[in-house]
């Protein structure tokens, strides 16, 4: 399993977080980033954190899963 992929990424304070189907936006004081993701995995946030999951341990999803954690960090 992949750890670093089942870590929470923290949204810190002043940061806002939308998604839309695969494509995750983030608006803080120093601009905006958007960036399309692999459809496979969702992406979730609540109260503030970002949770990753992935929908089976196949080799492709579990990489997927610690990469796109790892890009949201």
């Amino acid at each position: 399993m992949s750890r670093v992929g089942k870590k929470p990424v923290e949204v810190p304070a002043g940061v806002t977080v939308t998604i839309d189907n695969s494509t995750v936006t983030v608006k803080g004081p120093k601009g905006e980033l958007t960036r399309t993701f692999n459809s496979d995995i969702a992406i979730n946030v609540e109260e503030n954190v970002i949770n990753v999951t992935r929908p089976s341990d196949a080799k492709e999803h579990r990489a997927l899963h610690g990469t796109t954690r790892a890009l949201l960090a």
